[in-house]
């Protein structure tokens, strides 16, 4: 199957725990998809971030969110409810990436419009995995709304 050309993805890495974050940006690095991860450590900066607020006014809207839900200042949750109630950003895809399996946890996602919910992994190898496999399924095998 000839895989039609896809621009280079902007993912925007919502992440407060520096090792998740540099190993997230090494995986990515390391895979097969055209693209950059933009980094934000909590859920004001990454609202900020989104809106293009002071500081970030020349940020490039993100393509895909990957979203923590324990985050300070404002935790996944509040981030995922204003992304999806603003009409200039529910469609961009959020994934949510947290270490929380809880059945409330994946339901409020989903109540919430998540577009997906992924257990990150505590192991080294599986944790590159699955950011590898995020990459690859919405970079080049999901068909992305238009900005």
């Amino acid at each position: 199957m000839v895989e039609p050309h896809k621009p280079a993805l902007n993912i925007l890495l919502v992440e407060d725990n520096p090792g998740d974050a540099r190993l997230a940006l090494e995986a990515w690095k390391e895979g097969d998809v055209p693209g950059q991860l933009h980094h934000v450590t909590d859920g004001v900066e990454a609202l900020a971030y989104l809106r293009r607020k002071p500081g970030f006014e020349d940020a490039p809207r993100p393509d895909l969110i990957l979203l923590d839900l324990n985050l300070p200042r404002k935790n996944g949750r509040e981030v995922l409810a204003e992304v999806k109630a603003d009409e200039t950003l529910r469609r961009i895809p959020v994934v949510v990436m947290t270490t929380s399996m809880a059945e409330p946890d994946v339901l409020r996602c989903y109540d919430l419009h998540a577009n997906c919910f992924v257990p990150k992994p505590v192991d080294l190898d599986d944790f590159i995995s699955v950011i590898q496999s995020v990459a690859r399924f919405w970079g080049r095998m999901a068909i992305l709304p238009p900005h």
